[in-house]
């Protein structure tokens, strides 16, 4: 059985309306949420394909109803604006929108790759992360006392960019309606950010620094 976490990279964020279409994968259970509302609400949903539901309406009937919520699970008020959010998507043509401007995303983070701290670049549609390394022919990691991926949301902040460290990798996810001149704000200021991290690395010696 296969569950697909859309919470992330689900409603457009990879190109497609989830990222389970771009690779082609038929999951038997989704999770989402964040842009069900594009996160003006807290919501989410778990979908299950008919063998799933078969499956727990049977169970029900045997041994007694399948009581699975929470307090608040269908509030109207979230759930109208998951309504309102989805009609958006496909009135406003977000996906195309998406489509448009993703491959100069990619471009512009992909020319990271051959920065001196930069291990990996990954990433896809409108998402992306930069993983930073001591050490980019070996790979090898940063002390994990030194926070370099703090280090660097501290500096891009400073640049008026905010992102999201995860451990020493910098991820991606700009808004869905981002234009291109934005995206090239954007990663102007994650340039700048980097050229500060990696001043501080080379002023404390960090990237000779091995773990105790």
């Amino acid at each position: 059985m296969m569950i697909a976490d859309e919470v992330i990279c689900g409603f457009g964020r990879t190109g497609t309306m989830f990222g389970s279409e771009l690779y082609a994968i038929t999951p038997d259970i989704m999770t989402c949420a964040k842009a069900l509302s594009s996160g003006y609400q807290p919501i989410a949903a778990v979908v299950v394909n008919e063998p799933v539901y078969q499956m727990l309406l049977e169970g029900s009937r045997r041994i007694g109803t399948f009581g699975h919520g929470f307090t608040y699970s269908g509030h109207p008020v979230a759930t109208a604006v998951a309504l309102e959010t989805l009609r958006i998507y496909e009135g406003d043509c977000i996906l195309d929108r998406v489509a448009e401007v993703a491959p100069y995303f990619q471009q512009r983070l992909h020319q990271l790759a051959n920065r001196p701290h930069v291990g990996e670049v990954r990433g896809v549609g409108l998402l992306g992360a930069i993983e930073l390394v001591a050490d980019t022919a070996s790979k090898r990691a940063f002390d994990p006392r030194h926070t370099i991926g703090a280090a660097c949301a501290a500096a891009a902040e400073a640049h008026g960019l905010i992102v999201r460290p995860i451990g020493d990798s910098i991820a991606l996810s700009p808004p869905l309606i981002i234009k291109r001149h934005d995206i090239t704000a954007l990663f102007d200021r994650l340039e700048r950010a980097l050229d500060a991290t990696e001043s501080m690395i080379a002023t404390q010696e960090l990237d000779v620094q091995r773990p105790a």
